[in-house]
């Protein structure tokens, strides 16, 4: 949800929707409405924090029962669709959250979930009551719409980016488990996807738990199987023995090794913040059957403290041939990005092999170009 999108709240988009909203209530006054959002300090806020003013200012202009105000944005629901329209659900969590509206409530985020999504708004309710919500979601995981599904699982998300966060279910993810079992070999990709997410999001905090699922769950079709491999991505990238095992990535020991002439290099050995340099590796498979391998390159970040951080770059996750040779090279920027920024000092750079360290080499960095 980055910043950029923020524009997309247009005052041509905000009088387009307040015609919409005149067309079925006569007494709104759109002009007036569009007027209140684009006041200070409208264009200091970012993309959330618009999508609630505007939430908060149509329950202004809106009849004051919340039933009648939901009247009049179901009765336009069918004509706004997409991204733009979350504040429809916004506009339920900002005033629906009274427990006489929780069930009108509920039924509002399923159906304004069909048109944009409800995953932001339903976690003030999952936090207020999350095994009555469940109960919602559990049903919405059977539904016939793929976009209600995905909601059911997207909506519980422990980590979801850019939504409340749900500590019980980090501490206990067994209510979405539920949810997900319903998932699993689900027949859309959209929800497939979130399912992997939400899988993801429970490693973080119970890794065990996502093992034993995938291990009750692997086989079951191809499409569990995609969304076990998805969700279980981050134990792969952190070469959880066990998620690595599942997947059938080849293991091997020191006294039986799998691999021989590992070379690594980078060229220049010596840059400027902002150049990039070359990540050259090759390497000799020494069994004689076929390997499983995850190759990666691991860069160890000077921060700004002066320690170091690494972060990993997948170079490929395939099988190979027995008694191959594998070799390439990957170009890799240090220019400073929104979500990196670039130290100078000297770099570690290590090549692993389904997560083990098989080579290293360093890279020299200093002052950016003036």
């Amino acid at each position: 949800m980055g910043d950029a999108l923020k524009d997309i709240y247009s005052i041509e988009f905000l009088k387009d929707f307040g015609n919409k909203v005149h067309k079925v209530y006569k007494d709104f006054d759109s002009e007036q409405f569009t007027s209140c959002i684009l006041s200070p300090p409208w264009d200091e806020l970012q993309l959330k924090a618009r999508i609630h003013r505007i939430a908060e200012k149509l329950g202004e202009y809106l009849p004051r029962p919340f039933e009648d105000a939901l009247k009049i944005l179901f009765s336009i629901n069918e004509s706004c669709v997409g991204f733009p329209y979350l504040f429809f659900p916004d506009f339920v969590a900002t005033y629906g959250q009274q427990k006489k509206y929780f069930e009108l409530s509920m039924n509002a985020l399923e159906c304004f979930t069909q048109q944009s999504s409800s995953e932001f708004a339903i976690r003030p309710f999952l936090l207020n009551n999350p095994e009555h919500v469940m109960e919602y979601m559990l049903k919405w995981s059977l539904n016939e719409n793929e976009h209600v599904r995905r909601f059911s699982s997207e909506g519980c998300r422990p980590r979801l980016p850019w939504g409340i966060s749900l500590p019980m279910f980090k501490h206990d993810p067994s209510l979405i488990l539920k949810v997900l079992e319903n998932l699993r070999a689900d027949s859309s990709l959209y929800v497939r996807k979130s399912v992997a997410n939400n899988l993801n999001d429970i490693t973080k905090d119970n890794p065990e738990t996502v093992l034993e699922l995938a291990q009750k769950w692997i086989g079951y079709n191809s499409e569990t199987d995609w969304i076990l491999r998805q969700g279980c991505r981050t134990l792969i990238r952190k070469a959880n023995p066990t998620a690595l095992a599942l997947f059938g990535y080849t293991d091997f020991f020191s006294e039986n090794p799998l691999f021989r002439n590992v070379i690594l290099t980078v060229d220049p050995h010596g840059i400027q913040i902002g150049d990039n340099c070359e990540v050259n590796y090759s390497l000799d498979i020494v069994w004689n059957t076929p390997a499983h391998i995850r190759l990666e390159y691991g860069i160890d970040f000077i921060k700004s403290n002066g320690r170091s951080s690494r972060k990993l770059f997948l170079l490929s996750d395939k099988t190979v041939p027995g008694s191959s040779h594998l070799s390439g090279r990957r170009t890799h920027s240090f220019a400073d990005l929104t979500t990196r920024k670039h130290y100078p000092g000297i770099h570690q750079i290590t090549l692993l092999i389904n997560g083990k360290e098989a080579a290293q080499t360093i890279l020299n960095i200093t002052g950016g170009k003036k």
